[in-house]
């Protein structure tokens, strides 16, 4: 892998959406977290297009090298997982436009990575987050920690098989 990759790390939600930057060099640093809510008054549409534009925003701000989001698990709610499918286009969208390579990563493969168990919970990822990386020091969501943990996942599993980026 390349010295001094940035990658933006994705938990998708059309309600909540994880955002994540992690920087890779020697180590992992997070370099910037959030958990962007669209408002639950708005229709889905203008919902869809805050998340597009959050997007658009996170990007030409802080240049990410390469996208990491997480791949969409089928719940019993089929309209829930429409949404989020959808959401997951938008922000899919704003990266490919950029020319940034997207990764996608099941929630498996984060588990794996993060605890080395694909059977770990909420709890464990939690107390196995900041083992690795030093966290955002103020109260955040899981959305925002489970973004960090897609892009650290990424690290985990591509390596050295990056492109050479710019």
């Amino acid at each position: 892998m390349q010295n001094n990759m940035r990658i933006l790390g994705i938990d998708p939600g059309y309600d909540r959406l994880g955002i994540a930057f992690v920087d890779k060099d020697k180590q992992e640093k997070v370099v910037y977290s959030e958990c962007f809510e669209t408002s639950s008054k708005e229709i889905f549409h203008n919902r869809l297009r805050d998340l597009g534009n959050r997007i658009k925003v996170m990007i030409k701000k802080y240049s990410p090298d390469i996208m990491a989001i997480e791949s969409l698990f089928i719940t019993k709610n089929q309209k829930t997982a429409m949404k989020v499918s959808e959401a997951r286009g938008i922000i899919i969208y704003e990266a490919v436009c950029k020319d940034i390579p997207v990764y996608e990563y099941t929630p498996l493969q984060v588990k794996v990575a993060i605890t080395g168990n694909g059977k770990s919970d909420k709890i464990q990822i939690l107390k196995m987050l900041p083992l690795l990386v030093k966290l955002p020091n103020k109260k955040t969501k899981d959305d925002e920690y489970d973004a960090i943990a897609i892009a650290l996942t990424c690290i985990a599993h591509e390596g050295k098989s990056f492109p050479q980026m710019k």
